[in-house]
């Protein structure tokens, strides 16, 4: 068997990517060597690859912070040989080797078995971005915010997150208005369900006013920064936002009356630590209620090889949809 992985090193202050045969990993006690099928690519395995500190301290590495595949080998009561199982976050592809290899060896408390009526191509088609986005919308249902309820809003929306969540959405019949700052983009955020299309340019602009008028029932904003601070100055009363990234920045300049005076609420979203069996919950959604037609159309397939382009588009926020690495 051979164990072909991406591989970065860092050699002085440069960081190399390359292809590379390794040996397959040892597993130890409940641990678990996964067969890899598909990864995806995630905006987290970008800056791993270029040596973001704040992603991966440890070199040599591989990136992927999603895998799908089958149990190869099992030191785990939990799981054994020919289960289909899955892993997201945790540590898997930032400071520990992730899934763009052949093999991957992982603690069997980082493991998901896969639910039925989903491949793996598909649930890597989601991988983190849509566990995130399914996470989000969970918990706008979870806090009353229905159809009836009114506008939904998705910042970032040609993104990874964004894009599934306008298609999970406007699935569940919600009307979804999407921000994006690629203006030939529309056609594409309109055939996955949104409304109605904002640029990025007509938004993010400083208002100076506390609170406008209300629209929103609900965000799901993907990217931080003034978008956030003016999406929650629109929120209907009662209204729910998500926040789950900061490809605009990471800070909020905000102000207390959306939440005193409209009762206003903002969760965080984060995939990578929540519970396995809060997980489990969305993969069983992303499978049956929460899955959608159009996951051929936000995919983009490519193979360890094509990985540095992608990274490249990824960084300079050019990239539309998932990309799909078969292994």
């Amino acid at each position: 068997m051979i164990n072909r992985a991406f591989v970065v090193n860092k050699i002085d202050d440069k960081f190399i990517s390359a292809i590379q045969e390794l040996v397959i990993p040892t597993i130890n006690e409940n641990e678990v060597l996964i067969k890899v099928t598909y990864s995806s690519v995630n905006f987290k395995d970008a800056l791993s690859s270029v040596g973001n500190s704040g992603v991966t301290r440890n070199f040599p590495h591989v990136t992927g912070i999603d895998v799908a595949g089958t149990i190869q080998q099992s030191n785990s009561g939990k799981f054994k040989e020919g289960d289909e199982v899955l892993v997201t976050g945790y540590d898997m592809g930032m400071n520990s080797d992730g899934g763009h290899q052949s093999f991957v060896k992982v603690p069997d408390a980082w493991v998901i078995k896969k639910p039925t009526d989903i491949s793996d191509k598909e649930i890597m088609t989601y991988g983190t971005a849509g566990l995130t986005a399914g996470l989000s919308i969970n918990e706008l249902l979870n806090n009353g915010i229905g159809v009836e309820s009114g506008e939904i809003l998705v910042t970032g929306a040609t993104g990874g997150v964004g894009s599934i969540a306008v298609a999970i959405l406007s699935k569940l019949g919600f009307n979804v208005v999407a921000i994006s700052a690629k203006e030939e983009k529309i056609p594409f955020l309109k055939e996955l369900g949104a409304k109605e299309v904002i640029l990025r340019k007509d938004f993010d602009v400083e208002n100076k006013k506390p609170m406008v008028k209300e629209r929103f029932a609900g965000i799901v904003d993907t990217v931080g920064g003034n978008i956030l601070t003016e999406a929650l100055k629109a929120l209907k009363y009662d209204g729910v936002a998500t926040c789950c990234g900061l490809t605009s920045s990471f800070k909020l300049n905000t102000n207390v009356f959306p939440f005193i005076l409209r009762g206003a609420r903002l969760i965080g979203i984060d995939s990578v630590e929540c519970k396995i069996e809060k997980k489990l919950s969305i993969w069983n959604k992303l499978a049956n209620e929460f899955k959608i037609d159009s996951l051929e159309n936000l995919t983009t397939e490519i193979s360890l090889e094509d990985l540095p382009e992608a990274y490249k588009t990824l960084l300079d926020a050019k990239a539309v949809g998932r990309y799909l690495v078969k292994i």
